[in-house]
């Protein structure tokens, strides 16, 4: 049977509401280990060794579902946190990745030669030796490999949004979907568990589609019995993070190669300098370069369509 991160249970037979209760019980144990990058032991852990393994397993699944990609990551997670100190050598980051991949292609039921899998990274491996890396993994993870991910969360939070609209409850969790397949990235966000980061992932996308909702939103999810307020308060900001930082990637790829800058902040600037008379105001200089990106970007997206529009005309 085929393994779906959104139900991840074997026992269906269970309520639905018996059902997430173990979920939320077992999440913990398809976590990295508490201590990934943080003890004395992972101290000298080299975190490119971490992000250039992520970066082959995205090349070796990028013609797979995305979510083949994020098992694997969560894969790298649990077995990096349980071994330590890795080498970072070529042959043995592609390795492991190849067999992380491979690993999450057989849960998902994907069809695959490992032939699919050896690239262009100057490295083949027979399948002998993929084989024996995988059972070193499964070691390491405890042969728990239908892991509970942040997507097996989705359902159980979105249905205190009490939303009737289905076109806004699939907007949300697909806007959700974007944000948690960005934040596997972020270490930062490894320390919090799945039921978490899949909760703050839906305030955040409810807080860009339904703001005139999103109080209401956050007070239900800050009532479940199984969230912990604190650290739903410190993933929500961290992942909020996360989400400004794509806002910011577009922006600049769209106000460098899109639209040139004297065109489009010509009449802004114009009109802020008579304002000033050509001089920034001390409460501007006090403000922090991230404060001053957020301002540009609410400023550029409110006034991108009327800029054009003008554009066109002329």
């Amino acid at each position: 049977m085929e393994f779906n991160l959104e139900n991840p249970l074997t026992n269906f037979n269970d309520s639905h509401s018996n059902a997430f209760t173990s979920l939320f019980l077992a999440e913990s144990e398809h976590m990295p280990a508490e201590n990934y990058f943080q003890s004395p032991k992972s101290k000298d852990f080299d975190i490119s060794v971490r992000r250039e393994t992520i970066s082959i397993i995205s090349q070796l699944s990028c013609n797979f579902d995305p979510l083949l990609s994020y098992l694997a990551v969560n894969y790298l997670d649990r077995f990096l946190s349980s071994q330590g100190m890795l080498q970072p050598k070529p042959w043995i980051l592609r390795l492991l990745a190849i067999s992380c991949v491979s690993l999450a292609a057989k849960m998902k039921g994907t069809e695959f030669s490992l032939f699919d899998f050896q690239g262009d990274g100057g490295f083949i491996f027979d399948t002998q030796t993929i084989e024996r890396m995988e059972v070193l993994i499964l070691g390491a993870l405890k042969w728990r490999m239908r892991s509970i991910t942040p997507f097996s969360f989705i359902s159980y939070f979105i249905s205190l949004f009490k939303l009737r609209d289905p076109s806004l409850k699939q907007a949300i969790k697909a806007r959700a979907t974007e944000i948690i397949f960005k934040a596997q990235n972020e270490i930062k966000l490894l320390k919090f568990r799945p039921s978490i980061i899949a909760a703050s992932a839906l305030l955040s996308a409810a807080h860009e589609l339904l703001p005139l909702q999103y109080p209401c939103f956050r007070k239900a999810t800050s009532n479940c019995s199984y969230v912990n307020k604190e650290n739903l308060l410190q993933c929500s900001n961290a992942m909020q993070d996360i989400v400004i930082d794509g806002y910011e990637s577009v922006f600049d790829m769209v106000s460098s190669s899109v639209t040139p800058v004297n065109v489009l902040d010509q009449q802004f600037s114009s009109t802020e300098s008579e304002r000033t008379n050509g001089t920034i105001s001390g409460s501007s200089t006090s403000r922090s370069e991230r404060d001053i990106k957020r301002r540009r970007i609410i400023g550029y997206c409110d006034n991108l369509t009327v800029q054009i529009s003008r554009i066109q005309q002329c």
